[in-house]
C-alpha cells in the first residue's frame, strides 16, 4: 500500500523496552552497479500502483486475479502486523503499536540494485517501539542469480540474529512490475533460481526465509511447485476474508497478508509465543 495514516503517539514509558545487546539496522551501503535501475521500467499497470521507477515495487502491489479457493482452516491465536517500503518512508511507529500491531517486515532491498533508503527507520524503529521485526527482499529473476541477490540482501538489512526480536528473512518472489509475469524464466529455471536464493540465504543466516507469494503467481510461474513446503515458512497473499488454497501444497500459511488498506496488514497464523519461536528459530 502507497499511503500511510499515522495516530497519536503513545509514551516510551508504556512500550515494551527492546531486548539489550540486539544489533539494530545502520544506513544500508550504497547500492552497487551490477544492474542499472535505468534498465527498469515500469509496465503502465505498475504505474497505476505507483511504481514510477526501479526500486519502488513492493508486497501485494497487484492483487492476483484467479478466483479464490475454499477457505484453509488455522489456528484460533493470531498476532496482527504491517508490512512496509519506501511508500511509506518515516513511519509512526508508536502510532502502530497502539493500533495493536506486534510484528512488522519493511522492505531492504530489490534486485540487486536498490537498498530501501528508509530501511533503517523502519527496521530500527519497528524494535524499538517493542515490536517482533524482519526484513524483506523484492525479487526481479531476470537481473542476476539467486545467489547473488541472496547475498545482496543480507549484506544490506536482510541478516539475522538470535534475539528473541528478529523474524528471517522474506523472499517477496510475485508479479514483475518491470516486464513479463514470470521474469522471462520458465517454471523449471524459476524453482531453480528460488532455491538458489534460499540456499545462499541460509548460508549466510543459518536460516530458512520465508516466502512470499500469492496462489496465482506460484501457479503460474513456478508451476506450483511442492519444492519448498517443508523447509520454508508461508507467507501468503489474499486480499479476502481468508487465505484461502494455498499454492505449492503447503500444509498450513505461516503469515496472511489480508489487506492494504490503510498500510498492508498481516496476521501471524499463532499466538505470540510461536512468533517468538519463530523469531528464535
Amino acid at each position: 500500500m502507497k499511503s500511510f495514516v499515522t495516530g497519536a503517539a503513545v509514551t516510551l514509558g508504556l512500550l515494551l523496552a527492546p531486548l539489550a545487546g540486539s544489533t539494530l539496522a545502520s544506513a544500508a551501503p550504497a547500492p552497487d552497479s551490477s544492474t542499472s535501475p535505468a534498465a527498469h521500467q515500469p509496465t503502465t499497470e505498475a504505474r497505476q500502483h505507483d511504481i514510477t521507477k526501479a526500486g519502488e515495487a513492493f508486497m501485494g502491489w497487484r492483487q492476483p486475479t484467479t478466483a479464490a479457493g475454499p477457505a484453509v482452516m488455522s489456528t484460533t491465536a493470531s498476532v496482527e502486523g504491517i508490512d512496509v517500503s519506501s511508500h511509506q518512508g518515516n513511519v509512526d511507529w508508536a502510532a502502530q503499536w497502539n493500533a495493536g500491531k506486534r510484528f512488522a517486515y519493511s522492505k531492504a532491498t530489490e534486485g540487486n540494485y536498490y537498498s530501501n533508503p528508509y530501511f533503517a527507520q523502519q527496521y530500527n524503529g519497528s524494535y524499538n517501539v517493542g515490536m517482533i521485526r524482519g526484513a524483506y527482499h523484492f525479487a526481479t529473476p531476470n537481473d542476476s542469480s539467486g545467489a547473488n541477490q541472496a547475498n545482496y540482501f543480507v549484506d544490506r538489512g536482510g541478516a539475522w540474529s538470535r534475539d528473541g526480536r528478529t523474524l528471517p528473512g522474506a523472499l517477496d518472489i510475485e508479479y514483475n512490475p518491470y516486464g513479463a509475469t514470470c521474469y522471462g524464466l520458465s517454471a523449471s529455471s524459476m524453482v531453480s533460481w528460488i532455491r538458489d536464493f534460499l540456499n545462499t540465504y541460509k548460508s549466510r543466516t543459518g536460516r530458512d526465509a520465508v516466502i512470499y507469494t500469492n496462489l496465482d503467481w506460484w501457479s503460474r510461474c513456478t508451476g506450483n511447485s511442492t519444492a519448498f513446503n517443508s523447509t520454508n515458512p508461508l507467507w501468503v497473499a489474499r486480499y479476502a476474508s481468508a487465505p484461502g488454497t494455498l499454492p505449492g501444497g503447503w500444509p498450513f500459511h505461516t503469515i496472511w497478508q489480508y489487506s492494504s488498506t490503510p498500510i498492508d496488514q498481516d496476521r501471524f497464523n499463532g499466538d505470540q509465543t510461536r512468533l517468538v519461536a519463530l523469531a528464535n528459530g
